[in-house]
């Protein structure tokens, strides 16, 4: 190994936000090095689902069409009470989409990450060891140095995406805080034959029952999860042998309905890093938070946090930013993600709290309640309306729906006008991140309104022939939050909206000065 080399970035643990990471800042023309113990993809499936704004970074690194086939949208989720009675149903919103893409998905893990894994061979500046243990972590004022099994890598900066018992973490004396939530659950993966096909519900069923809550997934093709609550006294070992585990989905399944893939017990918690920046070094996925299942949300912030770290460090080490607002753009990640996290996860508690009631008579309550609170008849609720905007971080000093949002990316249609115009004659109609890129975007509403500038920023004049959207998102979110601009950030959330075209200067001049450039 080359003594003398530093790297950009040193990325320890290459799992889903790992891949993510290392591709993202690769992509970006940064020297990443990755070390993982491992020395392939874990080939059972752990994280089962993701949404429309995974499948929108997915777009940015190309690998969308390389994971097809191993994803399908997710069924609704329909929960049912003490006496078998609907309670509350969980969908997705109407098309068209607002990012693109289905809001919801199952997809099965180990073809994912090997697509993941691919793109990041394509890219020169990443060098990726497998099979290879971190084994001590320092760092000073220039850089960090990793002590691997390998030999010694150099660094400006280190992601710690290794897992819920980071080393990097634990070394470095980073404390996890503890948002109350621990209790044991079986998870079990079946892959299911015809005949155990047609026993099971054409959707994903969260049965919400005094006696044992769990939950039934409908995964891609022909696999279903199951998770299952254990009661106290039951022995977490021994409820994961086959003969138990096929006791407990008797209800559902015999053993020649199917054949068991996985099956395994845990603890599930909620918890988040107090700090998750120490000096050059940042946590992030199952390092940086773990929190329960009942939203599938595991692998999606993980992705959330290194897409939001990897902007900002491709911002500094390029030298876009730099000096004191340098810094505090690094110190944003971890105040962005924590407040995020936290948030999410008190949404995914509450959600927990309704499937996880053990007492018959208040879960009898909560059933009327429910049935109470929409007159008896239960009502679709989008998934993606428990997601949390961003309240915290390189945000614009407003109030307002929009800001910390994720802005929406239409289809539009692409003449020849703006310098992202494809080079071949004629028309053509892409999603917007493919047609204006993923840096820092002023999108306005129509032509009539102002634009203002800072370096790297991009103008996109939307209803109008250069970029025109065929579904009419954006100009429902526009009128929704009542704005005519908005200034989106690199990882596509809104820094913030113009309310008239009078207010566009001022909103791209507070966005410069945060970044430490010139309006």
């Amino acid at each position: 190994m080359n003594a003398g080399l530093v790297y950009d970035v040193a990325i320890v643990g290459y799992g889903p936000a790992g891949q993510v990471a290392a591709a993202l800042l690769g992509q970006a023309g940064l020297s990443v090095h990755v070390c993982e113990r491992l020395t392939d993809v874990y080939q059972i499936p752990r994280a089962i689902s993701l949404d429309h704004e995974i499948m929108r970074v997915f777009q940015q690194l190309g690998v969308v069409d390389a994971i097809a086939s191993h994803v399908e949208p997710f069924t609704p989720s329909e929960f049912y009470g003490v006496d078998g009675q609907l309670i509350r149903r969980m969908t997705m919103v109407e098309p068209p989409y607002p990012q693109g893409w289905t809001p919801s998905n199952v997809f099965t893990q180990p073809p994912v990450e090997q697509a993941l894994r691919a793109r990041v061979a394509q890219l020169p500046n990443v060098k990726v060891e497998l099979g290879v243990e971190m084994q001590r972590i320092s760092q000073d004022a220039e850089g960090v140095t990793l002590q691997l099994s390998s030999g010694t890598v150099r660094a400006k900066y280190a992601i710690a995406c290794d897992g819920g018992s980071s080393l990097v973490r634990t070394q470095l004396e980073m404390p996890l805080e503890d948002l109350d939530f621990d209790e044991p659950w079986l998870v079990v993966d079946v892959l299911c034959n015809e005949q155990g096909l047609a026993k099971l519900p054409q959707v994903s069923v969260q049965y919400c029952e005094p006696e044992r809550p769990c939950t039934l997934v409908i995964g891609p093709k022909n696999h279903r999860r199951w998770e299952i609550s254990l009661k106290p006294g039951e022995d977490p070992k021994q409820v994961a042998t086959d003969e138990e585990t096929w006791k407990l989905l008797s209800r559902w399944l015999t053993p020649e309905d199917g054949e068991l893939w996985r099956q395994a017990s845990y603890r599930f918690h909620a918890l988040v890093a107090a700090n998750w920046r120490q000096g050059r070094v940042f946590l992030a996925g199952d390092a940086a938070h773990m929190q329960p299942p009942f939203l599938g949300q595991g692998m999606c912030q993980g992705v959330r946090d290194v897409t939001n770290l990897s902007w900002k460090l491709r911002s500094v080490l390029t030298g876009e930013v730099q000096g004191q607002a340098a810094e505090a753009l690094l110190d944003s990640y971890g105040a962005e993600r924590k407040a995020h996290v936290r948030e999410l996860t008190s949404r995914i508690k509450g959600v927990g709290a309704v499937i996880c009631e053990r007492d018959p008579v208040k879960a009898r309550e909560r059933d009327a309640r429910m049935l109470a609170e929409c007159g008896g008849v239960v009502k679709d609720t989008p998934r993606q309306d428990i997601l949390p905007r961003l309240e915290t971080g390189l945000l614009a000093a407003q109030s307002n729906t929009a800001r910390g949002s994720l802005f929406p990316q239409p289809w539009v249609r692409v003449g020849h006008g703006k310098p992202w115009a494809p080079a071949s004659a004629g028309v053509t109609r892409g999603l917007l991140d493919t047609v204006t890129g993923n840096g820092w975007r002023l999108v306005l509403a129509d032509a009539s309104v102002p634009s203002a500038q800072f370096a790297g920023l991009r103008i996109v004049t939307l209803g109008q022939a250069d970029c025109e959207e065929t579904e009419g998102v954006a100009a429902s979110w526009f009128r929704r939050h009542e704005c005519v601009a908005a200034l989106v950030r690199p990882d596509n959330y809104v820094y913030g909206v113009a309310a008239s075209a009078a207010d566009v200067p001022t909103l791209v001049a507070e966005a410069a000065r945060a970044l430490g450039l010139d309006a």
